[in-house]
C-alpha cells in the first residue's frame, strides 16, 4: 500500500465522519463546524489529485467564506428569535435508505468501469489556464458574483445592527 493510497483513506474517513456528523449533530452551530471540516477534507483530495487551484478555491470560498456566511447567519438568526437553534434530523430512515441505494448504484458502475493504472500528466499549468480565462472569457461573471456577494454582506450586516 504508497502513501497515496493511505492519505486517500484517511481523508475518505475523515470526509464520511465529518459528512455524517453534519446530518446528525443536534446544535446547528457544530454542524456548521463540521461542515468546515468536511470541506476542508474536500480540498484535501483535490490537492492529491494535483488540482492545486480547485483545492485554493475550495479553502477560500468554501471552507472560509460559506462558512464564515452561514455561522453569521446563525448568530443573526438567534439574535433576532432570542433562543438557540437547533435541529433535529427528521426522515432519517427515508434519507439513509436513499443514500444506501445511491451508493449501491455507485458502487456498481464503480466496479463496471476500468480505470487507467497510469495518471495522464498536463500538458500546460492548469491552474494559468484557468486564471487566463476567469480574468478573459468569464471576467463578467466573475465580477457579478463578486457584487452578489458584496450585496449579501450588507444586508446581513443591516440586520444585525441593533433597534434603535
Amino acid at each position: 500500500m504508497t502513501l497515496e493510497v493511505i492519505g486517500f483513506w484517511i481523508l475518505a474517513v475523515l470526509l464520511v465522519g465529518s459528512a455524517l456528523a453534519v446530518v446528525l449533530t443536534k446544535n446547528l452551530f457544530h454542524s456548521v463546524l463540521w461542515l468546515a471540516l468536511a470541506l476542508t477534507g474536500t480540498a484535501g483530495v483535490f490537492l492529491m489529485l494535483q488540482a492545486e487551484f480547485l483545492a485554493g478555491v475550495q479553502i477560500l470560498l468554501y471552507a472560509g467564506g460559506v462558512v464564515t456566511v452561514v455561522v453569521f447567519a446563525i448568530v443573526v438568526t438567534e439574535r433576532l428569535v432570542g433562543e438557540t437553534l437547533s435541529h433535529t434530523s427528521r426522515g432519517l430512515v427515508g434519507g439513509a435508505t436513499v443514500a444506501g441505494v445511491l451508493l449501491m448504484l455507485l458502487v456498481n458502475t464503480l466496479m463496471r468501469t476500468p480505470v487507467p493504472a497510469v495518471r495522464i500528466p498536463f500538458e500546460a499549468d492548469p491552474t494559468h489556464l484557468i486564471g487566463r480565462e476567469l480574468m478573459t472569457r468569464y471576467v463578467l461573471p466573475f465580477e457579478l458574483l463578486a457584487v452578489i456577494l458584496l450585496v449579501s454582506l450588507l444586508s446581513a450586516s443591516y440586520f444585525a445592527r441593533p433597534e434603535d
